[in-house]
Formats: structure tokens, C-alpha cells, sequence
């Protein structure tokens, strides 16, 4: 069996490539389906597990299939897929991609879902992602045994570094990143007013972040007016003074707030340059904080280029979660420990799960054996024989097949490979194997 991980982050490349690369979770079914299909077409493959991760951060395919193809066509023809898929060229996409084979993948995924390959060093939001992913997959046909194993296994490992180690002490999370750039501009923000765009998980952990500082007011815009007042109900009731706002009202109404924190799943940018010129002028050049925390980005970069607005990306937030990364680094060796041991005994498992066509197929001639020899001993005692002359020609029988194998590749094999057997022999048949 065959694992291979291939895929783009943000250790390998900038938010301007990872956003062209990413799958929202409205197309990603159809992605899987159609990631199938062409490697199979491609690499000849009959048979494909996959499973595709897209965040903000990164976007990965995990897949398994038979020993057919080499390692090297399905990476090949998987890039292909990509850049087809997402209209990027291989060019342009082949620097940033990385691929993982067999124990490598499975060491990635190990990483992954305990936080050690994140942005921020041990945050817990990539397993909640990572477990979605494979549900998704699952509910779609395309997870299967092996996949489903290192998943599972996966989330077993991340649970174990967790409760073992302190990789999660000290961190400092995407949420409370954002409040510090916001700091920077504003110090106090007890007279600001804050934006929140979207209603997902990410906007609800900084809401939590930015409500602890009792901001003058906060507004909540999402494209379901619904969910957007659910949000803002729960932080009213931390006696915060909120509002809930549509989208389409954003033109108007963008200019009213200081901070603004966007992370939508929508695959273009909901705020323009346009829009934010106007509110500015609105503002009478008094500053304005925008954090987009999406991928694909939700405010175009242009923004950045005016005098009075500050933009920050997830990227720029990354540089700011990096400070803390010292106070974890004796955790990480902890960690990476317990992952090593673990990704042994996952190759382990997958080196037996090679071995079941040919334990199946000796059973199979054990039986056939065994048959054979019963049938012929019915036959004699049914002639009238002697039960004890049947009892031993039946146990001779059974012998002389079992040792058949063995005595003929002594008698024909030759140099090293005889030598080899003859070593191998005495453990195949030590009398503590033999129950009495």
C-alpha cells in the first residue's frame, strides 16, 4: 500500500499563493470526487482513499492507494490535478508543493493534528479541522481502511501529546494575536468600535479575545442575518452594547468602526479598495484596523497601501504568535518522541496489512490440504478399514504436505538463499509452537 501527502503551507508559501490553492467547504465533496477520478485515470490506479485539508494555513491531500503506480506518478499527476483545478500553473506551484511518502506522510499527519506544524505551536483548532476533513471524506466514499486508520490514529496521538506534554502552555493564539495588533494602533480600546465579519469559529475565539477588553461597541455583519445576531446576542450578554448588520449594508456602514476582523468562506474579496477609500474619507483620516483572517483573503490587498488603514493578514499574525515559541521548544522534543514511537508502530501495522493477501492465501492451502486428507480417510473408513490405520495415514498425510514446501527448497535452492532458509526453518518450527 501506498500513503503519499502532498500539499502547500504556510511554511512553504506566502498567503498570495496558499489562497489560490484552497477549497471551500462547498466544493470540497465534488474536489474528492474528481481527485479520484483523474489520478485514476492518470496513474492507472484501480483503487483510491483521499482525503483533502483546506484551512487557512495550508492545503493538503492525503491519500492511499494499491502498489500499482510509482510514488512519483501519483505526486506528478496529483500537482497536475491541482493546478488544473485551481487555475494555477505548475510553475508557479511546484516550488511550494511538498510531497510525503509512506512513513513521512504518516509522521506529517502525526505533527499536524498535535499542533507542532501550526502556525501556532500547539493551538487545537487544525484537529477540529482535521476531524471535519475526514468526516467529509468518509461521508462521500472516499476514506477507507488505511486512511481511516491513520486518521484515527492521528487523533489518538494529538490527544497523547496533549495530555503529556505542555505543548499548549504559554501559546498564543491567532485570537489573542489579533488583539495585539490592534493594541499597537489603538492602545486602549475601551473607545473603539469593532467589526466582526462572518459568524464562523474563528470570528466567535476572537470575539471572546476582543470582548474581554470592553470595547465601546460591537458590530456583527454575516451574510445569514440569523447567525449574525446569535453572535452578537452572546456578547451582549457580557454587557457589551451590539449590533447585527447585513452585508450588503457594509458600503455604509464600514466607516462607523475602528477595528474591523473579517474570516469569511467566501472564495473573493467581500471589501474592496473602493470601499474602504470612501470610508476613510468618512473617517476624516482617523486610522482604521483591518485583520483578515480568511484564505482566500476577504479584503484586496490593495487596502494596504492607504495612508491611514493598518492590514494585517493570518501571515502577519503569524509573526506575532512566534513569540512565544521559546517558552515550548522542551515540550516540542517531548512531543516529537512520542510521535516517532508512534509512527513505528503505524508502519508496523501497515507492514502486516501487506502480509494479509499471503496469510489468506496460505490458510486458503492449508485448507485445501486438509480436505484433501479428510476425504480420504471418509473413503477408507467407509471401506471398512481400521479407524487407527485411517487415524495415522490421515496425521502422515497432513505431515508430509506440511513439510513438502520446506524439504523441496532445500533440495533445490542453492548458496545464500539455502542458508538463509536453514536459518529459518528452526524458528518456523520450535517445539513451543507446538501445543500437547
Amino acid at each position: 500500500m501506498q500513503l503519499l501527502t502532498l500539499g502547500i503551507n504556510h511554511h512553504t508559501a506566502p498567503i498570495e499563493v496558499r489562497e489560490r490553492v484552497a477549497f471551500g467547504p462547498e466544493i470540497l465533496s465534488s474536489a474528492l470526487h474528481d481527485f479520484r477520478s483523474y489520478i485514476g485515470s492518470k496513474a492507472a490506479m484501480h483503487f483510491t482513499e483521499a482525503t483533502i485539508l483546506s484551512t487557512c494555513n495550508r492545503t493538503e491531500i492525503y491519500c492511499a492507494c494499491n502498489e500499482n503506480p510509482s510514488l512519483e506518478s501519483i505526486k506528478d499527476a496529483s500537482i497536475q490535478w491541482l493546478s488544473d483545478t485551481q487555475g494555477l500553473s505548475t510553475d508557479d506551484l511546484q516550488p511550494h508543493i511538498y510531497s510525503l511518502p509512506q512513513s513521512q506522510a504518516v509522521r506529517h499527519a502525526f505533527r499536524v493534528a498535535s499542533g507542532l506544524d501550526s502556525m501556532v505551536l500547539g493551538e487545537t483548532q487544525i484537529l477540529g479541522q482535521m476531524k471535519d476533513a475526514v468526516r467529509q471524506a468518509d461521508e462521500v466514499g472516499a476514506l477507507g481502511t488505511y486512511l481511516n486508520q491513520l486518521f484515527q490514529k492521528s487523533f489518538a496521538v494529538a490527544k497523547e501529546v496533549r495530555g503529556t506534554t505542555a505543548i499548549g502552555a504559554s501559546s498564543i493564539s491567532m485570537a489573542a494575536a489579533a488583539v495585539r495588533l490592534a493594541e499597537r494602533v489603538f492602545g486602549d480600546m475601551a473607545s473603539q468600535k469593532i467589526l466582526f465579519i462572518g459568524a464562523g469559529e474563528m470570528i466567535s475565539l476572537c470575539s471572546v479575545h476582543f470582548a474581554a477588553k470592553h470595547p465601546k461597541n460591537i458590530g456583527v455583519a454575516n451574510r445569514t442575518l440569523e447567525r449574525g445576531q446569535e453572535l452578537a446576542d452572546t456578547l451582549s450578554t457580557q454587557g457589551l452594547p451590539t449590533e447585527s448588520i447585513r452585508l450588503s449594508d457594509l458600503p455604509t456602514r464600514i466607516a462607523d468602526f475602528d477595528i474591523v476582523i473579517s474570516c469569511t468562506a467566501s472564495s473573493l474579496p467581500i471589501i474592496g479598495l473602493g470601499m474602504i477609500e470612501n470610508a476613510v474619507k468618512k473617517r476624516r483620516r482617523k486610522p482604521m484596523v483591518m485583520i483578515d483572517l480568511a484564505v482566500p483573503r476577504d479584503i484586496e490587498p490593495e487596502v494596504a497601501r492607504l495612508n491611514d488603514v493598518y492590514l494585517y493578514t493570518v501571515d502577519d499574525l503569524g509573526e506575532v504568535v512566534k513569540t512565544g515559541v521559546g517558552q515550548r521548544q522542551a515540550a516540542v522534543g517531548q512531543a516529537e518522541a512520542i510521535i516517532e514511537t508512534r509512527v513505528a508502530h503505524f508502519m508496523h501495522w501497515l507492514e502486516t496489512r501487506d502480509n494479509v493477501p499471503f496469510i489468506q492465501d496460505l490458510r486458503y492451502r492449508g485448507d485445501q490440504f486438509q480436505q484433501l486428507e479428510l476425504e480420504r480417510a471418509k473413503k477408507r473408513l467407509a471401506k471398512g478399514d481400521s479407524p487407527q490405520e485411517v487415524i495415522d495415514a490421515l496425521a502422515q498425510g497432513l505431515t508430509n504436505k506440511f513439510l513438502h514446501g520446506s524439504l523441496h527448497a532445500l533440495q533445490h535452492l542453492q548458496g545464500s538463499e539455502r542458508e538463509a532458509l536453514i536459518k529459518l526453518l528452526p524458528e518456523l518450527f520450535r517445539s513451543n509452537h507446538i501445543e500437547k
